[in-house]
C-alpha cells in the first residue's frame, strides 16, 4: 500500500498543481467586482493634492504646461482627428501587403490553409500630441520633439495597447529641392511608457499579479535598446541625383600637356589656344591656361586643382578656344573624361580625341579636330581613404565624410568657408548688404541682397591651400553698395577676424558672430577644413 500511495500522490499533485492555477486564473480574472461595486472617483482641484500625488500624475500632465518652450497644437490634433479614418486605411493596406509575404511562408504547413486579416483597423482614435518643442541650431536641420500618446481601440482582440513617447525628429541636411530635407532621423529622448493587456479565453493575462509590471518593462527597455538617444534611426529622403547635399571627398589635379594638330581659325592659317576645363555640377567659374599665340601644337604644362564632389558621376569638361581680340572666341573642340576612371593616388595620362559636342549622331564630329593630352591624379580626402580604394568604376555609394580630425599637418588641403546669413546689419546710407571674404589675398564675395537688414546667402567658398593654416585668419566683411553714380557708393557695415587654428584642430567649426564696427550685427559662418 505504500508504494501505491506514493504513486498516487505523485499523479495528483501532477495533475492538481496545473488545474489549481487554471481555476485561480479563472476566479481572479471573472470574479472581479463589477463597475456597479466600484466606487466613483472623486475629483478634488490641483491645490489640494499632496505631493506624493502630484507627482504621481506628472506622467499624464501635457508638456505644454510643464515646459514653457513647448507649444499648443490643438489644430493639428484637430487635422489628425479629421484624417484619421483615411490614415487607418492607409496604414492598414501597408500592413496587410507587408505581412502577406510573410504569412505565405506558413501556408501550407502545420495544417495551415490560409492566414489573412479579417477585418482590420487602428480604431476611431487617433494618436495625440501633448505639445512640441522645436530647436534652433547653426546646423542646415530643423530639430523638433513632439509628444506623441496613442490608447488606441483596434480591433485586434488579442491586444489593447497604449503608448506614449517624445521622439526627437531632426530633418537635416536641408536643400533646396522637394521636400527640402535630404535625410530624416528619429531617436526617443525618454525611456517610452508602453501600457497593455493580453486576452486569452476571455481573460487578460496581463492582470496575473507580477506579469504586467514584467513585460511592461521588458517591452519598453527593448524600445529603448534600439532608439533612446544617442541611437538614431535613419531614413534616407532624397538620393544624391534629387538635389542632397554632397560634401567634397578630395581634389582632382590636373595637368593640361599639350594639344596637337589644332586646327586653323585664324586668316594667317594659325590659332591662338587656350583650354578652359571644369567639372560637371559644380557653379564655381572655369580655370583656364594661358593663351598660346599662333600655335597649333601647343604645349601647356600648367597645373590646376578641383574639389571633387562626387566620383561616380563627375566628369571633367575640357573645351578649347582660340582666343580672339574683337570677337567672339572660337571654338576649337570639347571632350569629357568620367572621374570613375580614375584609381585614387594614381596618376594616369590621357590623350583624347576633341569633338564639337557630345552628340554621337553630329558627323561633324567624324571631321579630325586635333587632340589634346592631359594628366589626371585623384587625391582624398584622409577622412575617405578608407572607404574608396581602387577604380572608382565599382559599386561604391556615396557618404558624406566626417570632418572631424585631430591629426594637425603640414600636407594640403580644402578650406571650405559657408556664408549663411547676417542679422541686424545697417548701412548709415544704404542697406544692400554683400558678404565680402578675405584670404592670403585673395578676395570672394557673395551676392548683392536689395534692402534687407537681414540677409540669407548661404553661399560657399572653396580656398585650395598647400599646407595648413594654423596661425592665420580669415577676414570677412559685410559691405553695402548702391547702384549707379553715388558719392556713398559703398560702405562697411561690420567685419570679423577668424583665427583658424580651431578650424585645423577640429575639422570645423559653425559659429554665430558679433560684427566688429556694427551696432547688433551678427553673421553666420561655418569653416570646415579637409586635408588630403
Amino acid at each position: 500500500m505504500g508504494f501505491v500511495g506514493t504513486f498516487l500522490g505523485i499523479v495528483g499533485f501532477g495533475f492538481g498543481v496545473p488545474i489549481g492555477i487554471i481555476l485561480g486564473y479563472f476566479l481572479y480574472i471573472y470574479f472581479q467586482p463589477t463597475d456597479v461595486e466600484r466606487e466613483e472617483p472623486i475629483i478634488r482641484p490641483l491645490n489640494e493634492l499632496d505631493s506624493k500625488t502630484l507627482h504621481a500624475l506628472l506622467p499624464e500632465i501635457p508638456s505644454w504646461i510643464k515646459n514653457p518652450d513647448c507649444d499648443r497644437v490643438d489644430w493639428m490634433n484637430k487635422f489628425m482627428f479629421d484624417i484619421w479614418p483615411y490614415l487607418d486605411k492607409a496604414i492598414c493596406s501597408t500592413i496587410r501587403s507587408t505581412t502577406k509575404p510573410i504569412f505565405d511562408q506558413y501556408i501550407g504547413k502545420y495544417c495551415l490553409e490560409s492566414i489573412e486579416f479579417d477585418h482590420l483597423t487602428l480604431g476611431t482614435l487617433p494618436p495625440t500630441i501633448h505639445g512640441v518643442k522645436v530647436y534652433e541650431t547653426q546646423e542646415k536641420q530643423l530639430a523638433i520633439e513632439p509628444g506623441v500618446r496613442w490608447a488606441g481601440n483596434a480591433n485586434i482582440s488579442l491586444l489593447q495597447l497604449q503608448i506614449f513617447l517624445v521622439p526627437r525628429i531632426t530633418l537635416k541636411p536641408l536643400v533646396p529641392s522637394f521636400p527640402c530635407f535630404a535625410n530624416l532621423s528619429v531617436s526617443l529622448m525618454e525611456k517610452p511608457r508602453v501600457d497593455f493587456g493580453l486576452k486569452l479565453l476571455g481573460g487578460d493575462i496581463m492582470a496575473i499579479p507580477g506579469l504586467y509590471r514584467f513585460i511592461q518593462e521588458t517591452v519598453a527597455a527593448q524600445i529603448s535598446n534600439l532608439y533612446h538617444w544617442p541611437k538614431v534611426l535613419e531614413v534616407p529622403i532624397l538620393d544624391g541625383a534629387s538635389g542632397a547635399t554632397k560634401k567634397p571627398v578630395g581634389i582632382l589635379r590636373v595637368k593640361v600637356v599639350r594639344a596637337l594638330n589644332l586646327r586653323k581659325m585664324d586668316f594667317l592659317g594659325k590659332s591662338d589656344p587656350y583650354v578652359k576645363l571644369r567639372l560637371s555640377g559644380e557653379r564655381l567659374p572655369s580655370k583656364k591656361t594661358s593663351i598660346k599665340m599662333s600655335n597649333l601644337n601647343p604645349e601647356w604644362n600648367e597645373q590646376f586643382k578641383l574639389i571633387v564632389k562626387d566620383p561616380e558621376t563627375q566628369v571633367l569638361e575640357l573645351h578649347v578656344y582660340d582666343w580672339e581680340k574683337v570677337k567672339m572666341h572660337d571654338k576649337l573642340g570639347m571632350q569629357v573624361i568620367p572621374l570613375r576612371l580614375l584609381t585614387p593616388h594614381e596618376m594616369k595620362t590621357f590623350t583624347v580625341d576633341l569633338l564639337k559636342n557630345l552628340n554621337p549622331n553630329d558627323l561633324q564630329n567624324k571631321r579630325n579636330r586635333g587632340k589634346l593630352v592631359v594628366e589626371l591624379t585623384f587625391d582624398l580626402f584622409k577622412e575617405e581613404n578608407g572607404r574608396l580604394s581602387g577604380p572608382l568604376d565599382g559599386d561604391v555609394k556615396h557618404s558624406s565624410i566626417s570632418w572631424a580630425s585631430h591629426d594637425i599637418s603640414s600636407d594640403g588641403g580644402v578650406l571650405l568657408v559657408t556664408i549663411e546669413s547676417a542679422e541686424n546689419v545697417e548701412g548709415k546710407h544704404h542697406n544692400n548688404p554683400y558678404a565680402l571674404i578675405l584670404f592670403r589675398g585673395e578676395k570672394k564675395k557673395t551676392k548683392m541682397i536689395k534692402k534687407s537688414r537681414d540677409p540669407r546667402w548661404s553661399e560657399e567658398f572653396q580656398f585650395m591651400l598647400e599646407e595648413a593654416p594654423i596661425d592665420e585668419k580669415i577676414h570677412i566683411e559685410v559691405m553695402s553698395k548702391r547702384r549707379g553714380f553715388s558719392f556713398h557708393g559703398k560702405e562697411s557695415m561690420g567685419h570679423v577676424d577668424i583665427n583658424l587654428s580651431d578650424v585645423v584642430n577640429n575639422g570645423r567649426i559653425n559659429e554665430r558672430y558679433h560684427l566688429i564696427n556694427s551696432r547688433n550685427g551678427i553673421i553666420d559662418i561655418e569653416i570646415k577644413w579637409s586635408t588630403i
